[in-house]
């Protein structure tokens, strides 16, 4: 009898496999950084049990439909706002994220990012390689001191709790919220911490509540003279909202890894030298990727010995 069929979506490493040999039959996608087309993905879907994705696979009805085999989608991200888990449920087929595989990944790059648009580094690399720096200049590169400023941080799982422990060793102080009200001195509600922040870093998931939770009445709410830091996702923050406070100077920069349209980001973004932007990255390094995606081929494996699977979003098991 053949092995059931699993897609991972790119080209892993062989290592990766491990957890599925004997179990299924594996299908891979291109290497270099792409993922299988969508349209491939429906072509390939009836024979599918599993697939393994980058959090790049919108899994809907269409998907669905087309794959009446399918038990087990398994994201390499932590996020699952592309997957409709209720629908999945409801057709007896797992969801599976990686919840914990790339948080201090992700803070990590937060403060790379605070640092970068605090003390200019991506406007002073263009400056440099242009060959527009001839003498040495000082007082016009001037950034801000991160000792004694405040770092609002929206959102405090794990990755808000990693956040604050690099942030702290610079010196800053921090005020979070998040959906629980707790009894914290560090703790204040959303419209407090926009007043009293020099940075506000978003790390929540996108959900109904929380899209374009930083609007217009909230970029306003924030201190004069702030930076706004985005690792959560694109349309936690309303972009037109944002690049219009940029432009009027209420915001003195921002850092962005995710864009309400990604990939397509804001034009006027493009143009602006206090603003530094990354291809949704801040997760992605070579120890938080292996260790993810191994979390998810263990995820499909278990699924596939008729086991619950380790990091699941949703309750597969309930519809079957």
């Amino acid at each position: 009898m053949p092995l059931p069929r699993v897609l991972i979506t790119n080209t892993v490493p062989d290592d990766i496999l491990e957890p599925l040999r004997g179990l299924a039959d594996v299908t891979l996608g291109p290497d270099k950084g792409l993922t299988t087309p969508r349209d491939e993905v429906l072509r390939l879907a009836p024979e599918l049990v599993g697939i393994l994705n980058q959090g790049e696979l919108r899994v809907d009805a269409e998907l669905l439909d087309h794959a009446p085999n399918l038990r087990i989608v398994a994201n390499v991200a932590a996020g699952f706002n592309n997957m409709d888990t209720e629908l999945m449920a409801a057709r007896g087929v797992w969801g599976t994220n990686t919840p914990d595989t790339f948080y201090e990944a992700t803070a990590d790059f937060t403060l790379a990012m605070i640092l970068a648009v605090a003390r200019f580094l991506a406007k002073g690399d263009r400056y440099v390689r242009d060959g527009k720096w001839v003498r040495f200049e000082p007082g016009i590169w001037d950034g801000m001191l991160l000792a004694g400023k405040t770092l609002g941080i929206v959102g405090y799982g794990r990755t808000g709790e990693a956040v604050a422990r690099r942030a702290r060793a610079f010196g800053m102080k921090i005020v979070y919220t998040r959906r629980q009200v707790i009894d914290d001195p560090e703790y204040c509600d959303l419209d407090t911490l926009l007043k009293q922040s020099d940075f506000v870093a978003l790390h929540v998931p996108l959900t109904d509540d929380t899209h374009h939770l930083i609007d217009t009445d909230k970029l306003a709410a924030m201190k004069p003279g702030a930076y706004l830091i985005n690792m959560a996702r694109g349309p936690v923050v309303d972009e037109a909202a944002m690049v219009a406070a940029l432009q009027s100077g209420h915001l003195a920069g921002a850092g962005l890894d995710v864009f309400e349209n990604e990939p397509q980001v804001h034009p006027d973004l493009l143009t602006m030298d206090n603003v530094v932007l990354a291809p949704h990255v801040g997760g992605g390094t070579r120890e938080s990727r292996r260790e993810a995606r191994l979390l998810c081929a263990q995820n499909i494996a278990a699924v596939l010995r008729g086991e619950r699977p380790l990091t699941p979003v949703n309750e597969a098991e309930l519809a079957r």
